[in-house]
């Protein structure tokens, strides 16, 4: 298999041979290569950005290149899983699959007829009520009393109760982690996180122009000696926790742990960056890190996970009233307000009793698919949460986690690789899968066989094991 230099050059050669557009030159080149055999079924091709910095091109001449290589037929592209070579040759184009999305960790949506009428009331409740254009206005940040009384009732058994307005109704939780990375970290300094952590933290730091430092874990969480350690030699500004069904590896901290990691937090006076989306769907979560040390914790929670993917509303619990108004005068410079519309919706949901209904569908769904899993991949190394809706799968040594992604995408199956999670060291050979969304428990079974049989299978040569590309196309 060449190397990524041969390559480069051999690409260089043809673009400056040829007189078309580069972005054709570089579909033809592919297109020429599958032909010869150069290229075979399931390689995956260099990164965008990477391609473009060895072919001395801008990023849209080549991501013009692989949407016109897609459209031919020749590869199938997933942005966070890549590029991948999809025929053989000319001759044995294959069509297009209908995707199945499983890389976004999307909960399963209720389809009971009574919740779903439930919510379509809600909705006109909402806009017919009263003055319909106060929902059109600016408001103030944080939400009004009523908001905030539907916020506490959701919070209610996993967050610890604040007097006053430290509670603040925010626009989702992504927009509230950037918010808090910047008022508490901030340019330059550094945010702990363990090693194998939601994606989202890594790009935005990166954005932000803050460094992050990966710390262990082993089965109950992050390792507090690890913490510690990398507290006494760098100075670490907040340490960011995904505590309850993290994502990825639905691993939950356990009680213990928490306590040991609140300990060294108060020992270097590390602030806590709690994000929960997840444990409102475990009946008996453990207490949560701002109930364990509520001065030096920021808790994140919503509806995303546990209710409705698009209702980006989250609420943000502050360690005090005075630290919740910097906070909020932190996310109003960037975010303005969360939309008034969705905000009342949400509090409409919450105080009617439509959210939980919600949620209690999300369970029970959760579990019925967690079953489903176990059943078809209880063969293999899967870790997984019963009331959860991820699994992490660890690969079989024949696989490496971007040839068995990008058999599954040619097969018209997108996961999520190992390495969009790792902050730094080595990447583990695995993936997750989501078993939410707009999917039938049908379909859940249907496509997790074939992902079974995937792994049953082998690699179409050893040399394709072999993936010399492994940063990530974004």
């Amino acid at each position: 298999m060449r190397s990524k230099s041969t390559l480069l050059e051999e690409w260089n050669k043809a673009l400056s041979n040829c007189d078309k557009p580069a972005y054709m030159a570089i579909a033809e080149t592919i297109e020429l290569e599958i032909q010869q055999g150069i290229l075979k079924l399931d390689d995956r091709l260099p990164p965008i950005r990477e391609l473009a910095k060895g072919l001395d091109l801008d990023y849209t001449t080549v991501a013009r290149a692989y949407q016109e290589a897609q459209h031919r037929g020749l590869i199938t592209s997933k942005a966070g899983v890549g590029s991948y070579v999809r025929i053989r040759n000319s001759n044995q184009l294959e069509a297009e699959p209908t995707l199945i999305e499983m890389t976004m960790n999307m909960a399963p949506e209720p389809q009971e007829q009574e919740i779903l009428a439930r919510m379509r009331h809600g909705a006109r409740h909402v806009t017919e009520q009263g003055n319909f254009h106060r929902l059109t206005r600016y408001q103030d940040f944080g939400g009004s009393e009523e908001d905030q009384l539907a916020a506490s009732t959701w919070l209610n058994g996993i967050s610890p109760h604040h007097q006053g307005r430290t509670v603040l109704v925010t626009p989702g939780i992504q927009a509230t982690l950037a918010g808090l990375m910047t008022a508490l970290v901030g340019a330059g300094n550094t945010l702990c996180a363990e090693t194998i952590t939601y994606p989202g933290v890594k790009a935005m730091a990166g954005l932000l122009g803050i460094r992050t430092l990966g710390i262990p874990s082993d089965g109950e969480g992050i390792l507090p000696d690890a913490l510690e350690a990398h507290c006494r030699v760098n100075k670490v500004r907040a340490l960011y926790l995904n505590p309850t069904i993290q994502n990825p590896t639905t691993r939950t901290i356990s009680e213990t742990r928490r306590h040991e990691l609140v300990e060294v937090a108060r020992h270097f006076g590390l602030k806590i960056i709690e994000d929960d989306p997840y444990s409102k769907l475990m009946r008996t979560p453990p207490p949560s890190l701002a109930s364990l040390a509520p001065e030096l914790t920021y808790y994140i929670n919503g509806l995303s996970k546990t209710c409705s993917a698009g209702l980006r509303i989250a609420f943000l619990v502050c360690p005090t009233e005075l630290e919740s108004k910097r906070i909020a005068s932190s996310l109003r410079a960037t975010q303005i307000m969360a939309s008034p519309m969705c905000t009342a919706l949400a509090t409409q949901w919450i105080l009617d009793g439509t959210a939980q209904m919600c949620l209690d569908s999300i369970r029970m769904m959760s579990q019925r698919r967690q079953l489903i899993a176990k059943r078809i991949l209880g063969d293999f190394k899967i870790e997984t949460n019963s009331e959860g809706f991820h699994l992490w799968l660890n690969l079989p040594s024949v696989w490496n986690q971007s040839a068995f992604c990008g058999r599954l995408l040619n097969r018209g199956i997108a996961i999520a690789s190992a390495d969009m999670f790792c902050l730094e060291g080595s990447t583990p050979n695995a993936v997750r899968l989501s078993l939410g969304g707009n999917l039938s428990d049908e379909r859940i079974e249907q496509t997790l066989r074939i992902v079974a049989e995937t792994l049953n299978s082998y690699p179409p040569s050893s040399a394709q094991q072999q993936n010399k590309f492994t940063a990530r196309d974004h």
